[in-house]
């Protein structure tokens, strides 16, 4: 059985309270595609922890970010570096150099949570449905010929199909193409954002994301959101308040509410993740989940899913302050 909401709550509330006010360095920006939105995740962040009596320093990473690090002296680290750059295991690798404790995953689970179709051919091991899917270089679509390349993934998946780069998030690069013609320019707009393409089988659904936390007591489901966008769920839908409509908790049955939130705990364990995950699947018509993405940096803004998830569990506030007490990682 899952963990109730109501213990999510309890366990947040009872780990963040009659402790010191904590030194902590938040990651942010850097060089990524999703720099605008990790400035955005990590000042509301801190916003929250300084309210709560935290000192909070904001880092925009750099080549000064090191000694920037050193000089503060933090108690805890929490990265919020959106996309391949802070989801990949580098940056958490720094942090472990450093003797550094942080918010988040281990750089091992980073690297097989980051990489599309490890992830998915990891979590389908364990029995999670997951789309059929090919990846294609940016080089082999050059050398081997567009049109024949495309042909080929075309008559493998069959259309409709949606292409994403091999890494990152916030939507950025996903295209839904329903013939060869949309499908060639979605292989462009993605290959502006990764030289390889995650092609991968169209399920049709209802699309739930389900964040899990982990503030030392094991990983608990928070309530799954329900994302109903016009059009596809890209950047612009995800971002920009009014382009999608969210439904918190989800309109499911018991018995989907139940099965998708142990989905996403089961994806959060096989992974070997840590404080935090987002997990996204598609419902399909006959209830099954499809598993579709994890992010072990989930987005902190105004619109992201993890703190409306959160705030429909319970004290948004409390949480933080759990997981900054709590990091999952202590090199």
């Amino acid at each position: 059985m899952t963990e109730s909401t109501e213990s999510v709550e309890s366990t947040a509330a009872s780990t963040a309270t009659s402790t010191e006010p904590l030194r902590i360095a938040i990651l942010a920006g850097g060089l990524s595609h999703e720099r605008d939105v990790s400035l955005r995740s990590g000042h509301r962040v801190a916003s929250v922890l300084k309210h709560l009596g935290h000192t909070v320093l904001v880092l925009d990473v750099d080549a000064r970010t090191i000694a920037s690090l050193r000089a503060f002296g933090p108690d805890v680290v929490w990265p919020l570096v959106h996309g391949s750059h802070g989801e990949d295991g580098g940056l958490q690798n720094v942090l472990i150099a450093l003797g550094m404790p942080y918010v988040g995953t281990h750089s091992d689970g980073c690297q097989r949570a980051s990489f599309k179709p490890t992830a998915k051919a990891t979590v389908r091991r364990r029995g999670v449905a997951t789309p059929d899917s090919v990846t294609l270089p940016k080089a082999y679509f050059s050398q081997l010929g567009a049109q024949e390349a495309l042909g080929l993934v075309s008559s493998h998946l069959g259309l409709p199909v949606v292409v994403k780069p091999n890494q990152g998030g916030s939507g950025l690069g996903v295209s839904l193409a329903h013939d060869a013609d949309e499908l060639r320019n979605a292989m462009v707009a993605c290959f502006a954002y990764d030289e390889r393409a995650l092609i991968e089988q169209y399920v049709p659904g209802t699309e739930v994301a389900i964040s899990v936390v982990d503030v030392g007591e094991g990983p608990k489901a928070l309530p799954p959101v329900e994302v109903v966008s016009e059009g596809d769920y890209d950047f612009d839908a995800r971002y920009n308040p009014g382009r999608s409509e969210y439904f918190v908790p989800a309109r499911l049955s018991p018995t989907l509410f139940e099965q998708v939130q142990e989905t996403a705990v089961l994806v959060h364990q096989t992974l070997g993740l840590g404080n935090l995950s987002r997990t996204d699947l598609i419902l399909d018509e006959n209830g099954t989940p499809w598993f579709i993405d994890v992010n072990v940096v989930p987005g902190m803004t105004e619109t992201s899913l993890l703190p409306l998830a959160a705030k429909a569990a319970g004290d948004l506030p409390s949480l933080y302050d759990a997981l900054v007490r709590h990091p999952s990682v202590r090199p």
